[in-house]
């Protein structure tokens, strides 16, 4: 089941959630650039658990560890990553922004990154692959929607074989169903390294949840009744 739309009215234009976009595939284009180096550059930006809690040296020393927290959110594995980021971002990010304004959303966007970050790196702070991407910080996103939206109604594809069904569900079965896979592909994966994050997909989750209600403006309320 793949989000296309959502069928919920913003009051402000989604300026941080655009520039964001923007951000993510130009450094992509960067990382594109860098041909057979793009994997030496990976391991400089990327938040690599090991680094990050001193248990290893870096390999480089362009940027403080600490500074990968923040430029891994903006790094990608591929198109796919990529894209599959950025349409969430889309879809959901511009209602977030308008009920927190740009200031606390854009902080509210990188804790819950941080947050997601950390829940991948503390189960294996000897792990020595670079995490990348900004779904850790989007599952945050994802979270406060759920609480602040889950009426909406949200265009969906889904697919049977190779016969694609398209049905509009309520933001609540959409995001449910979404967290319920994270953590069914997180049990499967346990003890495997490299691949997708699920658990800074959990985290940053989790973390929305928990960040909303102290970043979302006081006019905004919770579960708002479906808009069209």
């Amino acid at each position: 089941m793949f989000p296309l739309y959502d069928d919920n009215p913003t009051s402000r234009f989604p300026l941080l959630t655009i520039l964001l976009i923007v951000s993510c595939v130009l450094v992509f284009l960067w990382q594109l650039s860098l041909g057979s180096a793009m994997h030496a550059a990976i391991r400089v930006l990327g938040a690599t658990p090991a680094v990050l809690f001193g248990n290893v040296t870096p390999t480089s020393a362009a940027i403080p560890p600490w500074t990968t927290a923040i430029t891994s959110m903006f790094l990608h594995g591929g198109w796919m990553h990529l894209i599959g980021n950025m349409l969430y971002l889309w879809i959901f990010g511009n209602n977030i922004e308008d009920a927190m304004g740009r200031t606390r959303f854009i902080i509210f966007y990188v804790l819950c990154g941080l947050a997601a970050l950390l829940a991948n790196a503390l189960p294996d702070t000897d792990s020595t692959i670079p995490m990348i991407g900004a779904s850790g910080a989007i599952s945050g996103v994802l979270g406060a929607y759920l609480l602040l939206y889950p009426q909406a109604r949200v265009l969906v594809a889904i697919p049977f074989g190779f016969i694609i069904h398209t049905t509009r569900l309520a933001a609540v079965w959409v995001l449910g169903f979404w967290f319920v896979l994270q953590i069914i592909n997180s049990l499967l994966t346990a003890g495997q390294e490299g691949g997708v994050a699920w658990g800074a997909h959990i985290g940053g989750f989790v973390a929305g949840v928990v960040l909303v209600p102290f970043f979302k403006r006081k006019e905004v309320p919770f579960f708002a009744p479906r808009r069209e």
